[in-house]
Protein backbone atom coordinates (compact mmCIF):
# COMPACT_ATOMS: atom_id res chain seq x y z
CA UNK A 1 0.00 0.00 0.00
CA UNK A 2 2.82 2.54 0.78
CA UNK A 3 4.08 2.40 -3.49
CA UNK A 4 0.01 3.47 -4.27
CA UNK A 5 0.65 6.56 -1.72
CA UNK A 6 4.24 7.87 -3.19
CA UNK A 7 2.55 7.88 -6.84
CA UNK A 8 -0.84 9.01 -5.85
CA UNK A 9 0.50 12.60 -5.14
CA UNK A 10 2.15 14.03 -8.75
CA UNK A 11 1.24 17.02 -10.42
CA UNK A 12 2.77 18.18 -13.90
CA UNK A 13 2.09 21.84 -14.56
CA UNK A 14 3.45 23.13 -18.09
CA UNK A 15 3.20 26.31 -19.81
CA UNK A 16 1.16 26.55 -23.00
CA UNK A 17 2.86 26.45 -26.60
CA UNK A 18 1.61 28.88 -27.82
CA UNK A 19 0.71 32.01 -27.31
CA UNK A 20 -2.87 33.65 -26.04
CA UNK A 21 -4.64 34.69 -28.26
CA UNK A 22 -8.02 37.31 -27.59
CA UNK A 23 -10.12 38.88 -30.17
CA UNK A 24 -12.27 41.59 -29.03
CA UNK A 25 -14.64 42.60 -31.78
CA UNK A 26 -16.36 45.85 -30.51
CA UNK A 27 -18.25 48.19 -32.49
CA UNK A 28 -19.31 51.43 -31.03
CA UNK A 29 -21.70 53.58 -33.04
CA UNK A 30 -22.39 56.87 -31.72
CA UNK A 31 -25.41 59.04 -32.81
CA UNK A 32 -25.69 62.54 -32.39
CA UNK A 33 -29.40 64.25 -32.37
CA UNK A 34 -29.57 67.88 -32.48
CA UNK A 35 -32.24 70.42 -33.10
CA UNK A 36 -32.13 74.17 -34.00
CA UNK A 37 -34.43 76.52 -32.83
CA UNK A 38 -36.05 78.99 -36.07
CA UNK A 39 -33.37 81.65 -35.10
CA UNK A 40 -30.86 79.83 -35.45
CA UNK A 41 -31.69 78.21 -38.43
CA UNK A 42 -31.98 81.87 -39.74
CA UNK A 43 -28.60 82.59 -38.42
CA UNK A 44 -27.19 79.62 -40.10
CA UNK A 45 -29.08 80.49 -43.23
CA UNK A 46 -27.86 84.05 -43.90
CA UNK A 47 -23.83 83.02 -42.59
CA UNK A 48 -23.33 79.36 -44.39
CA UNK A 49 -19.60 80.36 -43.62
CA UNK A 50 -19.84 79.98 -39.66
CA UNK A 51 -19.51 76.76 -39.17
Amino acid sequence: MLPLLINGGCVNISAPTKPIEINLNINVTQEVVYRLDNDAKSLIKQNPGIF
